[in-house]
C-alpha cells in the first residue's frame, strides 16, 4: 500500500513525499506522486503516531481493573486520537490489586490485539513521599522495596518498563540502582526531593521525571526543588501533561523552552473519566473523581487534581497554537521523545525506511483522520 500527502513529516521539516507500507513497516519513501498511491491525502499532514507512556485508563475502564475486555477496548480505541502505543499505568493500591493489574497487561500483550501497541507498563506508585502523593491512596504507599518490585515484575513478565518513584525515600538508592541496572526506566515524582537528592537519584540511575511541575517539590530562587532539577538537567527526560490546566499555558512554554526539543515527553496522565462528560464520577484509587467543565478530573473529598482527560492530538494542538511552542519541538514530545526513553527509537517514533509503520494523518484544527497502526486502517 502507498499513502501520499505534500506534507509528510520528514528530517524534522515536511516535503511533499509518499510511503510504501509493507507487513506493517516502512518499506520506501518516494517522492510525492512517483508511484500509483492508494490513498492520496492531499496536503494534510503525515507525522509519527504518538506515544502515550503515562496514561491510567479510558472509556471507564483503569489499568487497575485488570480485565482483558476492557484494555482491549482502550486499544482498539485510542487510535482515533492518533496514538500507536501505551504504557498502560498504575496507580497506588494493595499489592494483591497491582499485582492482578499488571499480570492483566501481560496477558493482553502476548495476544497482541489489533489497535495501539502496548509498549510497557508505567508503574506508578506504591513508592511515593506522602506530602506530594496527589491523587495516590496514602493508604497503601509504601518505602521502595527491591524484593517486593521483583514480585511485581514477575507478575508483569518482565514488562515493566517505566517505574515512578520517590528516591528520597529509597534507601542507599537500592531500587533505583536495581531498576536502572535491569532495564527499567526510573522517573522522580510524587517526590518532596532536594535538588541535590535529585542529582543523587540520577547519578544512580534515574533517567526521567514524571509530570514535571505536578506532584514534585516547587522551584524557588534559593531552593530549587525537583522543578528546579527538571529546568538544569538537560539530558534528563521529563513528562509534562500538555492539557493547559495542570501548568499555565506560560508554564508550559517555560519548560519546553528550557528543555529542548529532544528530553520533554508529552502525556495525558488520562484516567478511566476520558470519553465522558462533565460531572461524570468514577473511582479512581478507591477515591471518588469528577470531570470538571474543563475536562480536568478532580477527587471530590478535596477539590485536587487527579488526572486528566486530554486526547494526545488535542495535546499536540494547544503546545502549537496556545503555548506557542515550535511545531517540531512539540511533535517530538510525543513521538521520538518517548520512544528513546523506553529505547524503542530504533523502530519509533520516525517516519523512515524499515521503522514500524505507525502513521497519523492530521487535519488542519487536529482533528485525527487517519491512523495507521502498524500499516492497518484503524479509523
Amino acid at each position: 500500500m502507498i499513502i501520499q500527502s505534500k506534507k509528510v513529516w520528514v528530517a524534522n521539516q515536511f516535503i511533499p513525499a509518499q510511503i510504501e507500507i509493507t507487513d506493517g513497516k516502512i518499506s520506501r519513501i518516494y517522492n510525492y506522486g512517483e508511484k500509483t498511491a492508494d490513498q492520496d491525502y492531499g496536503s494534510k499532514r503525515i507525522v509519527p503516531g504518538f506515544l502515550d507512556i503515562h496514561t491510567h485508563g479510558y472509556y471507564g475502564w483503569d489499568t487497575n481493573d485488570a480485565t482483558e475486555d476492557g484494555l482491549k477496548n482502550w486499544l482498539a480505541n485510542i487510535p482515533k486520537e492518533g496514538v500507536c502505543g501505551i504504557c498502560p499505568t498504575t496507580i497506588t493500591q494493595s499489592f494483591e490489586v497491582l499485582s492482578a493489574a499488571v499480570k492483566n497487561v501481560a496477558d493482553v500483550y502476548k495476544q497482541n490485539p489489533e489497535g495501539a501497541e502496548i509498549l510497557g507498563i508505567h508503574f506508578e506508585g506504591p513508592y511515593l513521599d506522602m506530602k506530594y502523593k496527589g491523587a495516590q491512596p496514602p493508604e497503601h504507599i509504601k518505602a521502595p522495596s527491591v524484593e517486593q518490585f521483583k514480585q511485581y515484575q514477575e507478575a508483569a513478565d518482565g514488562l515493566i518498563k517505566i517505574i515512578t518513584m520517590a528516591p528520597e525515600h529509597d534507601e542507599d538508592f537500592a531500587l533505583t540502582r536495581y531498576c536502572s541496572e535491569n532495564g527499567v526506566v526510573v522517573s522522580i515524582g510524587h517526590s518532596n526531593a532536594t535538588y541535590e537528592e535529585a542529582a543523587m537519584a540520577v547519578a544512580n540511575g534515574a533517567r526521567s521525571m514524571t509530570h514535571v511541575y505536578n506532584g514534585m517539590s516547587p522551584f524557588n530562587h534559593r531552593n530549587n526543588g525537583l522543578v528546579g532539577a527538571a529546568y538544569r538537567f538537560r539530558d534528563v527526560f521529563g513528562e509534562i501533561i500538555c492539557d493547559g490546566n495542570h501548568s499555565t499555558l506560560a508554564a508550559l512554554n517555560n519548560y519546553f523552552t528550557t528543555k529542548g526539543r529532544d528530553y520533554a515527553i508529552m502525556i495525558t496522565d488520562s484516567l478511566m473519566a476520558k470519553g465522558y462528560p462533565e460531572g461524570s464520577k468514577f473511582l479512581f484509587g478507591g477515591h471518588e473523581i469528577v470531570i470538571y467543565p474543563d475536562g480536568s478530573a478532580h477527587l471530590t473529598e478535596s477539590d485536587s487534581l487527579a488526572g486528566s482527560t486530554l486526547r494526545v492530538n488535542e495535546g499536540l494542538r494547544i503546545l502549537v497554537e496556545e503555548a506557542q511552542v515550535p511545531f517540531d519541538v512539540a511533535l517530538n514530545s510525543c513521538t521520538i521523545n518517548p520512544a528513546r526513553l523506553l529505547r524503542i527509537d530504533d523502530h519509533k517514533g520516525k517516519l523512515m525506511n524499515g521503522y514500524d509503520a505507525d502513521i497519523v494523518v492530521l487535519n488542519d484544527d487536529y482533528s485525527v483522520e487517519q491512523t495507521y497502526c502498524k500499516g492497518k486502517a484503524m479509523i
